[in-house]
């Protein structure tokens, strides 16, 4: 592809992909409006190489080009991994083991004659939702936005003043890697304990199955709970809930964010909102706890509108 002259009202429009392990995900939209003006998506088919991933990525932009008529002059991919700064190549994603290892950001520059910006999932969470989501709504003077992905795993983002903060190793946000408990599943990053092992939806699903010696998804265990006939389901949400509080008070502690916003399929437990909240005060470095810990608005759009806003960032 190549990238044709675009004028002044083309070069305003926000494009961005989002990369994942089944799916890419694009979106074009006007940041003056909030209108989007193109989201499709296309399998990924990481499983056929990652020269196949990359020709999945320029199918799909040629796609949103030929639609639109227009050329992107730069594009927002977020990733299931993080682009390394020392080694510029992508690293720690596990549902598409095949970027791993690979100068992706070069290659598709490249192959797409377009400047390209890339971040992990989870900063486009949080950029997603403070550009144009629930903060953006509610709470539009907020300074720090910590941004959580509780799902599978357990990421994080961090947007001051509007901007992303990636750090040194590109690794900001990470909270899901730091050790909480030792009750904690190992984890593929060599430890054991970490956050993402602890309140997961995948480890809160092995810890109740253990506890009870049957499986469960999340949804039936909560429901359980709710409902109050099964001890182990309320054992495994009141898990959640303690150890949600101790990690979250040490996200607190370094960054007394103005607000916390939650996505993921974990998120949608409400007992975080109440008992969890709690959790938080308990544990903090103060008397009481007043950041607003928030449900997000975008839903499944936030990582591919957060990777669009990259652009915005340069």
């Amino acid at each position: 592809m190549q990238a044709s002259k675009n004028n002044s009202a083309n070069q305003q429009l926000l494009w961005g992909l989002d990369l994942g392990g089944t799916k890419i995900e694009g979106v074009v939209l006007n940041p003056s409006n909030n209108k989007i003006l193109f989201r499709d998506r296309i399998p990924t088919g990481a499983s056929e190489g990652y020269e196949h991933v990359l020709s999945q990525i320029v199918f799909l932009v040629n796609k949103m080009s030929d639609e639109l008529s227009k050329s992107p002059l730069h594009i927002g991919i977020g990733t299931p991994g993080i682009i390394d700064p020392k080694t510029a190549k992508l690293k720690n994603s596990s549902n598409a083991v095949c970027l791993n290892g690979k100068p992706i950001k070069a290659d598709l520059e490249r192959r797409l004659n377009v400047k390209v910006e890339m971040a992990n999932d989870a900063h486009c969470f949080a950029l997603a939702e403070t550009r144009h989501g629930v903060v953006r709504k509610q709470y539009l003077d907020a300074s720090v936005v910590f941004g959580v992905i509780m799902g599978t795993g357990v990421g994080g983002g961090i947007v001051v003043n509007n901007q992303l903060i990636r750090g040194l190793h590109g690794i900001s946000g990470e909270w899901g890697h730091n050790f909480l408990d030792e009750s904690g599943y190992e984890c593929f990053c060599g430890t054991q304990g970490c956050v993402e092992k602890v309140i997961s939806g995948t480890a809160l699903e092995k810890f109740y199955e253990e506890q009870k010696g049957e499986h469960r998804s999340l949804k039936e265990i909560v429901s359980r709970a709710e409902n109050g006939d099964d001890s182990i389901a309320r054992k495994t949400i009141d898990r959640l809930v303690h150890f949600f509080g101790k990690a979250m008070a040490v996200i607190v502690n370094v960054l007394d964010p103005d607000v916390i916003v939650l996505g993921g399929g974990v998120s949608n437990i409400d007992r975080i909102y109440t008992d969890g909240r709690s959790q938080i005060e308990e544990h903090i470095f103060n008397d009481h706890f007043n950041t607003p810990v928030l449900k997000p608005k975008l839903g499944d759009a936030a990582g591919v509108i957060g990777a669009a806003y990259l652009t915005s960032l340069t």
